[in-house]
């Protein structure tokens, strides 16, 4: 895993100065320690940091075509890349390294920008071409390596693995966009393709981004998407045996490793799974890692321990305290914008804990979306059977009212809490989907946000981050449509997002195996009965791996990777969510409403509600306002 980053003056005119390229990319040098480089030539800089995983002899980048025309900075992994490099060789390209990267190359030189359909794999590319004076920029399929780019007045373009190294080039206003903090407080992230800079984006992925000297910067052009066409007519037992294969696979291709490899191991079903079947393919004993909580509440050591005992792994355990909390500035400089996810802190634990032991780590990340495994979803189809039976003409005023009057009562589990069910049952089903999932909920930001910042808004709301994708989705199945958004949203600004900066600060690759492309392209295929059958969900993965794993690892309550918000705020952190969201860095934006974050803080310290997930949201956007907006461009 890697970091690249880049300068293209789009008139040609402008020479790239040395010392701001390299300050660019040392700016990321915690995702690629081993090696740095650069390329320069007139109108052009690339950047690149390595951490050498296949090929480390004679993979350095920027790596070039045989002529040195083409020049590429590459972050990823090309999973199939011996498969391409025959065809390749067979059309008269030469391969002077065992690199994937090169592979990139002559797949450009042969396919132009139609070389990502060939492709399987996390990649984040841009490859420069000097006899077409064009600058291409892809992303992979699911968003698993990230692409930040800014276009300045100036018209000088700046690319990025992350922002800080876009922040580091000193010429990028440090403008926020209010419509990514309306998404933020709604989501928890700024969801592609913004960021929360004016004039930074995020290439969304999926897509290519082509320049042309002397051009206009066109848009991103979109090269996959998936299709939930559910109309595959297998049967249990034949989507058991063919699942088992595409897992095997997909995981097979992603333990090709010249450097010490392994796997996180939590306990839970989609991490389990990956074990099993890595021991099935490995010669020697798998290296797993775990995390343990000292609060039993949110400890799933013992059913990572019952796994890796199972399959004899070279298990590592590491007991974090419930009060690891001290982490708060160093995840809001991580991750360079405001992010909201707490699980945060333990991803960032089990990544620290796997890179004293292995340089690649195999994740269960992905299985949830695809597999049908929230329990939001089920709660979701529940509902949407209700919202069915009535027309929303009737739904809107009737359960509107009954949702606005009835007291919510944040204690009880979920499926009683009256007042979210009425909210959903008064939405369409997009609508109320993006209700149950936002941390801040649209009136809760109504009363947030002060006029002068509904006024920057415009009357832009986070829902059409929602609706956009929903118009795309191409299915009114009801899971199947709220797991597109999920593979659209959730997992590509959330989970992707959070993975990739907890590795990458620890300089660990972290592969996926339940997000190969193909794997989610024929689980598409496949009915929502075979996801969720009842009240059960993952069916048709439980049982597939009900010859692999015991049924307690199989068949318990999800617990999740959470820590115990609730409890920090109203005991050891009190008086930090005071100072921080009370203090004057909030107050100074004009932002947001006193009042209402007074009420937040007072009737969650008194127990009257758990407010902890607005807390965290709030408390992460203040070590953000200190963190990085407050911070100058190094020097």
């Amino acid at each position: 895993m890697c970091g690249i980053t880049g300068i293209f003056d789009t008139s040609g005119q402008r020479d790239i100065e040395r010392a701001v390229l390299h300050r660019m990319n040392e700016a990321q040098f915690h995702r690629g320690p081993d090696e740095g480089g650069l390329h320069l030539e007139p109108g052009l800089g690339l950047g690149h940091r390595r951490l050498s995983i296949i090929d480390l002899s004679t993979g350095q980048q920027p790596l070039y075509n045989e002529d040195k025309s083409v020049c590429i900075v590459f972050n990823g992994e090309i999973y199939n890349y011996q498969e391409l490099i025959p065809e390749l060789q067979q059309r008269g390209h030469v391969f002077h390294t065992r690199s994937d990267t090169e592979v990139i190359v002559h797949a450009w030189e042969t396919w132009g920008e139609h070389c990502v359909d060939r492709f399987r794999g996390m990649f984040a590319f841009a490859l420069w071409d000097r006899n077409r004076q064009t600058l291409f920029l892809a992303r992979d399929r699911l968003g698993v390596k990230p692409l930040f780019y800014a276009l300045l007045d100036d018209g000088v373009f700046l690319f990025g693995s992350e922002l800080k190294s876009l922040l580091a080039h000193g010429g990028l206003p440090r403008d926020i966009d209010p419509a990514a903090v309306e998404e933020y407080f709604a989501l928890g992230y700024v969801a592609e393709p913004r960021s929360i800079f004016r004039q930074a984006k995020k290439l969304p992925p999926a897509t290519t981004l082509l320049l042309r000297r002397g051009q206009p910067v066109g848009k991103p052009r979109t090269y996959w998407d998936v299709r939930f066409s559910l109309d595959n007519r297998i049967d249990d037992f034949e989507a058991q045996s063919e699942l088992r294969h595409r897992l095997a696979e997909s995981i097979k291709l992603r333990m090709i490793s010249e450097v010490p490899l392994g796997a996180f191991l939590s306990g839970g079903v989609d991490s389990s799974a990956v074990v099993a079947l890595m021991a099935g393919l490995s010669f020697s004993p798998v290296n797993t890692c775990s995390i343990g909580f000292s609060d039993p509440a949110f400890n799933e050591a013992e059913f990572a321990r019952m796994v890796a005992e199972r399959y004899q792994t070279n298990h590592h355990l590491d007991m974090v305290e419930s009060d690891d909390f001290d982490l708060i500035d160093t995840l809001a400089r991580l991750y360079d914008e405001p992010y909201a996810d707490s699980s945060a802190i333990p991803t960032y634990r089990v990544c620290q804990l796997a890179r004293k032991h292995v340089t690649v780590a195999l994740s269960g990340d992905g299985g949830d979306e695809s597999f049908g495994g929230y329990r939001r979803y089920r709660l979701h189809l529940l509902e949407e059977n209700m919202r069915r039976a009535l027309p929303l003409g009737l739904r809107r005023p009737l359960f509107g009212a009954l949702g606005r009057l009835y007291p919510k009562a944040d204690w009880a589990p979920r499926v009683f809490r009256a007042k979210t069910t009425f909210e959903g049952l008064a939405r369409t089903s997009v609508e109320a989907y993006f209700h149950s999932v936002s941390i801040l909920r649209g009136p809760m930001r109504q009363r947030l946000f002060s006029d002068k910042f509904k006024a920057a808004l415009d009357g832009y709301d986070a829902f059409e981050v929602f609706a956009h994708h929903a118009r795309r989705a191409e299915t009114d199945d009801p899971l199947a449509l709220i797991q597109y958004l999920d593979l659209k949203t959730y997992l590509i600004g959330d989970i992707n997002t959070k993975v990739d900066r907890a590795s990458m600060a620890h300089s660990l690759e972290v592969r996926e195996p339940l997000m190969d492309h193909k794997l989610i392209e024929w689980l598409a295929t496949l009915p929502s009965n075979l996801k969720i059958r009842g009240q059960e969900g993952k069916y048709l993965l439980k049982k597939t791996l009900e010859p692999l794993l015991p049924n307690d690892v199989l068949y318990r309550p999800k617990m999740g990777f959470s820590v115990p918000l609730a409890r920090w705020f109203r005991g050891p952190l009190k008086n930090r969510v005071e100072e921080a969201i009370l203090g004057p860095r909030l107050a100074d934006t004009g932002w947001f409403n006193r009042s209402y974050l007074e009420e937040l803080v007072r009737d969650h310290h008194a127990g009257r509600r758990d407010y902890s997930a607005s807390i965290w949201t709030l408390l992460m956007f203040e070590a953000f306002l200190r963190n990085v907006m407050e911070q100058g461009t190094p020097a």
